[in-house]
């Protein structure tokens, strides 16, 4: 048992007679602890931190818990019952840092925030990084118009086509949301002319010119994707060239992202992983797939670094969820290495093993 272990089982053992005016002081050592210590602690030990961190969060005041919501928020991992019992809080300065920032909240907490807590909760949740069609359902069916206004602005949210429909029915009247929802890319087109009916003619002109385009680009767009399959698959297989295209054409419109490379890597979409890869780095698709089906790790690291990935996806590319258990020893060799290696230094190394690789054309 290390140092940081043996601390949390001896404060578990006092925490019931810790007084009042020194458990905001206790709270503040173990959060410091969970932090600094968070890789290395196994199951139990978080379960026992939470605990903790639950006992604690029953008698102290509003500015301890807002403190412990600002610090755990950001974190990638934390323990998850805390967790809630801050996301849940009806203080909304203590719900907030976590409902906006945390990526360890799951669907089911967010969705039970938007139905029993207030629309300054909902509020908090529209402001996340990302959200998926059944939270978006219920901000959308009840959220005020500041929370459809800001979930409806939000790039990384998702809708379904049930919820598109109610934001059209819910925009009539209202320009301003009427805009935000008819700039939405992924509003179906039907409900796109839905929108244009009820939408004042300000509203309506500026949305047509904006994309009445659209169809013929799409033609294009749909006749160059043919066309440049047809021209890969002469010297490649089809599925790589259809790959190639479709990772492409993320990258044109913007799309292509570390988001993304965690999505193909997750579902085992080697092919696009490879050339997404090999697009960032501006290295041949040959480079990539020679590292991606090696087992030098070195090699991963230093293309990682090259293109500023971030390690947490570094990790899911040298250890991809779909491939099973991890093995947590090569991750903490692989870790060290990524901290260890400079930027410039690993661009270096992917030039010069460009440069020596035969028969290959950059992006």
């Amino acid at each position: 048992m290390g140092p940081s272990q043996m601390l949390i089982h001896d404060l578990y053992g006092k925490i019931g007679d810790i007084t009042p005016d020194r458990q905001a002081l206790t709270l503040r050592h173990l959060t410091d602890l969970y932090l600094v210590g968070a890789a290395q602690f196994s199951s139990d030990d978080v379960a026992l931190i939470d605990e903790m961190f639950v006992r604690l969060l029953e008698s102290i005041d509003e500015a301890a818990r807002v403190l412990l919501a600002n610090r755990l928020g950001p974190a990638a991992k934390a323990p998850p019952k805390v967790l809630h019992r801050l996301a849940c809080d009806d203080a909304i300065d203590v719900a907030s840092p976590v409902l906006t920032q945390s990526q360890a909240l799951t669907d089911a907490t967010l969705i039970e925030c938007s139905v029993t807590k207030t629309q300054d909760h909902m509020l908090a949740i529209s402001r996340r990084k990302t959200l998926s069609e059944p939270v978006t359902d219920v901000l959308v069916k009840r959220g005020d118009r500041d929370v459809l206004l800001s979930t409806v602005r939000n790039a990384g949210a998702r809708f379904s086509r049930n919820s598109f429909a109610v934001l059209v029915k819910r925009a009539e009247g209202d320009d301003i949301l009427a805009d935000c929802v008819g700039r939405r890319p992924d509003l179906p087109g039907v409900l796109f002319e839905i929108l244009l009916e009820a939408a004042s003619d300000a509203v309506r002109a500026a949305l047509r010119a904006e994309r009445g385009h659209e169809p013929a680009a799409i033609e294009r767009a749909v006749g160059d994707v043919a066309d440049a399959i047809r021209s890969e698959a002469t010297t490649q297989t089809q599925a790589h060239a259809v790959a190639r295209v479709r990772v492409h054409s993320l990258n044109r419109a913007g799309k292509l992202n570390w988001a993304k490379l965690e999505e193909f890597a997750k579902a085992g979409r080697r092919e696009e992983l490879a050339i997404a890869l090999a697009l960032m780095a501006r290295v041949p698709d040959e480079i990539v797939i020679e590292i991606a089906n090696g087992s030098d790790d070195d090699a991963l690291i230093a293309l990682a670094k090259a293109i500023r990935l971030p390690w947490e996806t570094t990790r899911i590319l040298i250890a991809p969820e779909s491939e099973g258990r991890t093995d947590t020893e090569r991750l903490l060799k692989c870790r060290i290495a990524f901290e260890g290696l400079h930027q410039t230094d690993a661009r270096a190394v992917l030039d010069a093993r460009a440069a020596h690789h035969p028969g290959t054309t950059r992006h």
